[in-house]
């Protein structure tokens, strides 16, 4: 299993008139913490693509169970259960400065050829930094 903790505060922009991080936000929250997880384990989403492989999003979930606020540091924690095959999934854990888990969420991307654009299976570049965890 992979884990890696991205630190993030909660801009103005991000907030709602009650202070309250936008519900829709969440997604680009994950996809910052998603980068930096892929980042940290050795390689680059830019390294990926340009070894022929992009990676949409298949599926995406989320689970509010309490709001974040304006200028809270919050810590996204994100994981990799499973080594990835055609599909990669990330599980999201979201806690506030109290270490309160606020929100949950998962998102699933399938692997594609840059230039077939038809699915293919974890490139190597990835599947190498990945192999320790598993």
């Amino acid at each position: 299993m992979f884990i890696y903790e991205h630190h993030l505060r909660v801009r103005y922009g991000d907030t709602d008139r009650m202070g309250y991080v936008y519900y829709g936000n969440y997604g680009y929250y994950y996809e910052q913490a998603r980068s930096e997880a892929i980042r940290h384990s050795g390689v680059t989403y830019k390294e990926i693509e340009d070894s022929g492989t992009m990676m949409p999003i298949t599926r995406m979930t989320t689970k509010y169970i309490q709001p974040a606020l304006y200028d809270e540091l919050l810590t996204i924690r994100t994981i990799i259960p499973a080594m990835p095959g055609r599909i990669v999934t990330f599980q999201y854990e979201v806690f506030n400065e109290n270490k309160v888990l606020i929100n949950e969420g998962e998102t699933q991307l399938i692997f594609i050829d840059v230039i077939t654009k038809k699915i293919k299976t974890v490139p190597s570049i990835l599947v190498e930094k990945l192999k320790p965890f598993f």
